[in-house]
């Protein structure tokens, strides 16, 4: 019978033991996963590898900061990976153009917003694009002027963003002008000087 009253005991003994490390072995766990994950997290590029000579391309044509543009297509369409990129207002592909915008206030339907009724083949065609003194650019010279091409959207930014100043460094006139709201100026140039830090840092330590 001790033998017996004795093993009962240290049954009872290791599960009481378990259940107090069990929460300790499911903090550990969770410390371990959160580790991993910033690990994972701080290996990603700040700014999209793919779309930075985009940046830069059209930073040399406009002379409008690539950090800048990077900026507002973060804010944006989170670079590209929003599920829709058609606002409620009817801002349109990777930099959210109103149409009117894009083709050129100056087009019969536009008023308002600036969504307009404008048709679907005139809305990517450099030459209504030209006639209504919009800021849709054909980038990679395919005959289109597409806000839902990547190319196209950044150049036709950049374009919006010198003719409103930034490339004379009037940024916060120019970010404005994008989308009038002080809140979103704020956004902008929060990520904007992140950018420039990071990348300038960056520049320093490789030396170039």
């Amino acid at each position: 019978m001790g033998k017996k009253a004795n093993n009962k005991q240290s049954k009872r003994s290791r599960m009481l033991l378990l259940v107090m490390l069990f929460p300790i072995i499911i903090i550990i766990l969770i410390a371990v996963y959160i580790t991993s994950y910033q690990i994972q997290q701080s290996k990603k590029p700040i700014v999209p590898e793919e779309f930075i000579p985009i940046y830069k391309a059209a930073e040399a044509e406009y002379g409008v900061p690539w950090y800048l543009l990077a900026a507002h297509h973060r804010i944006e369409t989170i670079f590209s990976t929003m599920e829709t990129m058609v606002s409620p207002v009817g801002a349109e592909g990777h930099m959210q153009f109103m149409p009117c915008s894009f083709v050129g206030w100056s087009h019969p339907t536009c008023g308002g917003l600036g969504k307009g009724e404008i048709p679907e083949e005139e809305k990517t065609d450099p030459e209504v694009i030209k006639k209504y003194n919009g800021y849709g650019v054909d980038a990679n010279g395919d005959g289109k002027a597409d806000p839902w091409d990547i190319e196209d959207a950044i150049f036709s930014a950049a374009n919006y963003l010198a003719d409103h100043g930034a490339a004379n460094g009037e940024l916060q006139k120019a970010i404005y002008a994008y989308n009038h709201s002080d809140k979103y100026v704020e956004d902008v140039l929060y990520y904007f000087e992140l950018y420039k830090e990071e990348f300038s840092n960056e520049k320093n330590e490789n030396g170039s």
